[in-house]
């Protein structure tokens, strides 16, 4: 491998793996928000998907002025473009918190991480190919290491509903939407314009749906710099990072890298929010570190 190759491959790794710590941090905020807070996930994600929108499409007008709108000027490109924000990103949040609101945060992370087996079949039917024996044990080591991190080692944590399970299920399949579908338009135009379209359908969408208006709640100063964080951090940051790294290094490649989300958020729950950390965490982390290390050894 070229010189170059090696260091837009590590650029692609790094920009996934950033993009997977952001999630992280903003999960734990979204846990104190809930928690804490009292905040409800419907009154939520409208407002978060709405000011992320707003806040990347306005960098981009500043930055693209009215380039901004050519995605939606040929019908293809607006179709990939309402498939991959509404069916992809913003379903794929919605789908998260409602499996949180219908078990634990630990089995959520655990149904959306099965995102990666989803993602290795498309592109295996997309190539023609079979599974690469390093390909299917990096996926076998990630969601071991995700179990242990999240629901360390008990399988008591893992007595779900059935609706529980259907939106698990249906957020990875998100997660593989997001993944997959916009490879046209990402080589095309800009990852932050594009997640700025995203987020603001999401937002206009799930405003429609749940009305956060007539919640009646207010939050307080503590409650507003969280939103302010899962807004920064969770999406303008999150989001454009770690399709960058999917622009470089592919989907396949690059949700493995995304493994740093539950990995980082542990570390925030251990430092900041008190959780014990127990020796199948570290186990845990062991695993998702030889994944690391076994995806880099096959790129």
């Amino acid at each position: 491998m070229k010189k170059s190759s090696v260091m837009h491959h590590l650029v692609g790794a790094f920009m996934a793996t950033l993009g997977g710590i952001c999630w992280g941090i903003s999960g734990s905020i979204g846990q104190y928000l809930f928690t804490v807070q009292g905040m409800d996930s419907k009154w939520l994600v409208p407002i978060r998907l709405g000011c992320a929108g707003i806040i990347l499409l306005l960098f981009s007008a500043f930055r693209y002025g009215k380039g901004i709108f050519d995605p939606w000027r040929n019908k293809a490109e607006r179709l990939e473009l309402v498939i991959y924000g509404l069916l992809g990103v913003s379903l794929c949040q919605f789908f998260y918190f409602l499996t949180i609101q219908l078990s634990t945060a630990g089995v959520a992370t655990i149904l959306q991480d099965l995102s990666p087996i989803f993602i290795l079949l498309v592109t295996c039917v997309q190539l023609k190919r079979a599974p690469k024996p390093l390909e299917i044990l990096s996926i076998l080591f990630a969601l071991l290491g995700v179990f242990l991190i999240t629901t360390h080692g008990s399988l008591q944590s893992l007595s779900i509903s059935a609706s529980a399970l259907l939106a698990g299920i249906l957020c990875a399949i998100c997660v593989t939407v997001y993944n997959i579908v916009p490879s046209h338009i990402m080589k095309k135009y800009s990852v932050v314009m594009l997640q700025g379209w995203a987020f603001l359908m999401g937002g206009i969408f799930f405003s429609i749906v749940f009305q956060p208006w007539s919640f009646h709640y207010v939050p307080n100063g503590l409650g507003y710099l969280g939103i302010a964080g899962v807004v920064l951090i969770g999406n303008c940051l999150a989001f454009p990072l770690y399709m960058i790294g999917v622009q470089m290094i592919g989907a396949s490649e690059a949700i493995l890298y995304g493994f740093s989300e539950p990995v980082s958020a542990a570390i925030i729950g251990v430092a900041l929010l008190g959780t014990p950390f127990t020796g199948f965490d570290a186990l845990g982390f062991v695993f998702i570190f030889v994944m690391l290390a076994l995806v880099s050894v096959n790129s």
